[in-house]
């Protein structure tokens, strides 16, 4: 195993319990609270903070190193500089954590050629900083601490504190209806390393109705609820569909489930109808960013043709793309959908870094 496949399986695994919002630990509360304290000063400290990954990392990779002796020629010293120039300030700079330019080791209160013990004499302010990571190394080397455990905590913190960070997002306001899709598209289907892509497209449309809610005579009078928690369910949330127009009264008037990368069948109409039979609704959509071509349509549309005689609702299967591109030909002016979309993709909570990252690199044409 090399130190790539550390820090690559270690992020992977810290990535899953960010996504659900785990950041608890079993590390004791000395090791757990200074590891807090460094990455909160992780952007001032990016040296300390990358020769610290890189010496949790070497100690996964190498069990019987003594990593307090980080340079070749202290006794039994191995080149903490070079793994990290090789190996750990790339990955840093992929993942977009505070990385030096080359290498922690290029600080100099950090490339003393003595061990990383209590005597250490590097000059590493302020104090409380020192501290905090003489503490975690001896932890680690002669407390019994996990190093593993260290590291994936680290990530964590890392990805909250990357992934709350506020970045200014393009609006173009040029663009064609037709330009817009296809920026979508791309948006959507980038490969990100972090959950929360599929609420891409649901923002997309939400933005749309946001739009047509004021232009389109369909809905004067009509009430656009405001978006649920990407984990909401509907059954317990009271809703029908991940976006609801309602009546003035508060009765379902309309509903839209939206699937990402998944074809609609027709167990997903019957189970839609099982949402909003019990209200007067008008349509329920059902849409998909997935190609639509190889789906059973004889048995949706049987569906969709048993609900409307037995309730009279209108049950719509489409392409969220078709979809978008129709509300855009409503609206008076697209560059509205594009405010939009890019406010929902700074306020919502499931909405990562990356993907605000990604949307901007899209629209300068980088992706």
């Amino acid at each position: 195993m090399t130190h790539s496949d550390v820090l690559n399986e270690v992020y992977k695994e810290a990535l899953e319990k960010t996504a659900k919002d785990d950041y608890g630990t079993d590390l004791d509360n000395s090791t757990k609270n200074n590891i807090i304290y460094l990455v909160s000063r992780s952007e001032q400290n990016k040296g300390l903070i990358t020769v610290l990954i890189t010496l949790v990392t070497h100690k996964i990779i190498s069990p019987a190193q003594d990593i307090r002796y980080h340079q070749a020629q202290l006794p039994n010293g191995f080149a903490g500089r070079t793994i990290d120039q090789q190996y750990i300030t790339p990955f840093m700079k992929m993942v977009r954590f505070p990385a030096m330019a080359e290498s922690g080791w290029l600080t100099r209160s950090l490339e003393q050629p003595h061990p990383y013990d209590f005597d250490y004499p590097g000059k590493i302010k302020p104090e409380d900083v020192k501290n905090a990571f003489l503490t975690i190394i001896d932890k680690i080397q002669n407390g019994g601490v996990p190093p593993r455990n260290v590291l994936e905590y680290m990530f964590r913190l890392l990805i909250k504190q990357r992934d709350s960070m506020q970045i200014d997002l393009a609006k173009p306001h040029s663009l064609s209806i037709a330009s817009i899709v296809k920026v979508l598209e791309k948006h959507f289907t980038y490969h990100y390393s972090c959950a929360g892509a599929s609420r891409l497209p649901t923002l997309a449309v939400y933005a749309a109705y946001e739009c047509m809610m004021g232009q389109v005579a369909r809905y004067d009078g009509k009430v656009l609820c405001p978006l649920e928690s990407h984990n909401s369910a509907d059954s317990q949330s009271g809703r029908i569909g991940d976006i609801d127009v309602n009546n003035v009264n508060g009765t379902a008037f309309e509903g839209v489930e939206i699937k990402h990368e998944i074809q609609i069948t027709k167990q997903m109409v019957k189970d839609a109808y099982e949402k909003f039979k019990i209200y007067n609704t008008d349509r329920y959509y059902l849409l998909t960013t997935a190609n639509m071509d190889s789906a059973d349509w004889s048995a949706i549309d049987s569906e969709i043709n048993r609900v409307a005689q037995i309730h009279g609702c209108q049950v719509i299967v489409n392409g969220v793309y078709t979809t978008l591109k129709y509300y855009l030909r409503l609206v008076k002016d697209p560059a509205e959908f594009i405010d939009r979309y890019v406010e929902l993709l700074k306020k919502d909570e499931t909405i990562k870094f990356q993907h605000k990252e990604a949307w901007n690199d899209i629209i300068s044409g980088n992706i």
